[in-house]
C-alpha cells in the first residue's frame, strides 16, 4: 500500500469510556453528554463497548442500550462503532446483528482472547462476523491483550473480504505495523491502537487513531495527526512532546482506571470501574490533571 487511504470513520476515533452511578449501574444520562462532549471536541467518531468501555463487565442488554444511547446522542456528528467481538464467535455475531438493528455505522472486532486459535481460526472468526450484517467491520490486533496476534499474512488475507477495511493496531512494533502497511490491499486503513504510537503510524501511511486520551485531548490530536500528513515535522514533534505526558499517565494503572479518575476531575463524574478494576491511586489523578495543563498548550 503505498498511498495513505481514506480514513472510513474518520481520523480520530475515541475509545469512549462507560460511566457507572453510585450503584454501579450503567449512567446512560452521562454517557449522553459524554458523546455530546466528544463531538464538540475532535471526535470523528467513538467506539462503544471496547476495553476502554469495560466491556468484559457488561451484559449483552447493556451493551445494546449503550448502542443505541450513543447512536440517538451522535446523530449525524460521530460515527458510531460497536465493539462487538468476543472470544466466543456465535456469541459476536449475535452481538453484531443486535448493533446493525440499533443503527450504529460500523463494528470493531478484537482477536479471541485466552483461548488463543489458530490464524486458519481467525479467519473463521471474523469473516462470520463481517458476514453478519451489511456494517464496515475493523479489525483489533491487540497480542498484549488477547495473547494472538493476527499476522501479516492473516490480515492481507482478511483485507480481502469486501466489508472488512481496517485494522486498529495495538501490536506495539512499529516494524510488524510498517511491513503490514506495505502488505495490504490498496485502500485498507489502518488505525493506531496506541496514543503514543499515533505520529509514528500516521507517518508510515496510517490513517489516524482510536483514542484514549482523546477524551481531554481530541482537538490536540487532531492537530497532530494534521502536522504529520502535511510533513510539518516540526510542528508534529511539538504537538507529540506537548501530548505524550498525557498520553503516558492514561496507562500508568490499568486502563480505564487512569481514565475514569482522570474524567472524574476533569470533565464530570464517570463513577468507578466495575471489578475486578479498581479506583486509580490519587497520584496518577494529580499526574493526569498536570499533563492535561500541558496538552492544552497545543
Amino acid at each position: 500500500m503505498d498511498t495513505r487511504p481514506p480514513a472510513p470513520f474518520g481520523t480520530v476515533l475515541t475509545a469512549v469510556l462507560t460511566p457507572f452511578d453510585s450503584e454501579g449501574s450503567v449512567d446512560y444520562g452521562v454517557f449522553w453528554k459524554l458523546i455530546r462532549h466528544l463531538a464538540d471536541n475532535g471526535s470523528d467518531g467513538v467506539v462503544v463497548t471496547g476495553t476502554t468501555g469495560e466491556s468484559p463487565t457488561l451484559s449483552k442488554p447493556e451493551k445494546i442500550a449503550l448502542y443505541k444511547a450513543a447512536v440517538e446522542a451522535a446523530g449525524d456528528r460521530l460515527k458510531v462503532i460497536a465493539g462487538t467481538g468476543t472470544y466466543n464467535t456465535a456469541e459476536s455475531v449475535a452481538l453484531t446483528e443486535q448493533a446493525a438493528g440499533v443503527g450504529v455505522d460500523g463494528i470493531m472486532a478484537v482477536t479471541p482472547y485466552y483461548s488463543k486459535p489458530p490464524q486458519a481460526g481467525l479467519v473463521r472468526h471474523f469473516t462470520a462476523i463481517a458476514d453478519a450484517t451489511d456494517l464496515p467491520l475493523m479489525l483489533y490486533n491487540i497480542p498484549g491483550r488477547t495473547s494472538r496476534l493476527i499476522e501479516v499474512e492473516t490480515l492481507v488475507e482478511l483485507a480481502h473480504h469486501e466489508k472488512i477495511i481496517a485494522v486498529k493496531d495495538a501490536v506495539g512494533d512499529l516494524d510488524f505495523t510498517r511491513r503490514a502497511i506495505g502488505e495490504l490491499p490498496e485502500g485498507f486503513a489502518v488505525y493506531s491502537g496506541d496514543d503514543g504510537r499515533t505520529k509514528d503510524l500516521v507517518y508510515a501511511n496510517g490513517v489516524g487513531v482510536v483514542s484514549v486520551a482523546a477524551h481531554f485531548a481530541g482537538n490536540q490530536i487532531q492537530k497532530l495527526i494534521a502536522a504529520v500528513i502535511s510533513e510539518d515535522h516540526d510542528e508534529a514533534n511539538r504537538i507529540q512532546d506537548k501530548l505524550s505526558p498525557l498520553f503516558e499517565a492514561l496507562f500508568l494503572e490499568p486502563s480505564p482506571m487512569p481514565l475514569k479518575a482522570g474524567m472524574k476531575a476533569l470533565w464530570d463524574d464517570v463513577g468507578e470501574p466495575r471489578l475486578p478494576l479498581l479506583t486509580a491511586a490519587a497520584e496518577t489523578t494529580e499526574k493526569i490533571k498536570a499533563a492535561y495543563e500541558v496538552a492544552q498548550e497545543v
